[in-house]
């Protein structure tokens, strides 16, 4: 993130397409492939998508093999707990039990 406001990060998870990935990998890390087939979207759609979560700094990728791997970036704070899904991004903190199914 280059900024230490939230303004990338809000813009990022304005998307409801995008906000829906960043809620799938806060679990676990994907590939593209399996993140297009769990929320019904294009391959291309994920990967534009993802291109704008890695820009922003919410998510970062590895290559395993001939497979790329995408998580939530290594510098977020994660609590995945009986409380459900929460992501903290220094600047503000995200709770996924609170989105509209």
């Amino acid at each position: 993130m280059r900024r230490t406001d939230c303004t990338e990060i809000l813009k990022a998870l304005a998307d409801p397409n995008r906000l829906r990935l960043v809620d799938a990998l806060v679990t676990r890390e994907s590939s593209v492939n399996d993140l297009a087939k769990k929320l019904a979207l294009t391959q291309y759609n994920v990967s534009k998508h993802l291109r704008v979560l890695r820009h922003a700094g919410i998510v970062s990728v590895s290559a395993k093999g001939t497979q790329r791997r995408y998580a939530i970036a290594p510098k977020l704070e994660v609590r995945v707990d009986e409380n459900g899904k929460i992501l903290n991004f220094g600047c503000c903190s995200f709770d996924f039990n609170r989105l509209a199914s």
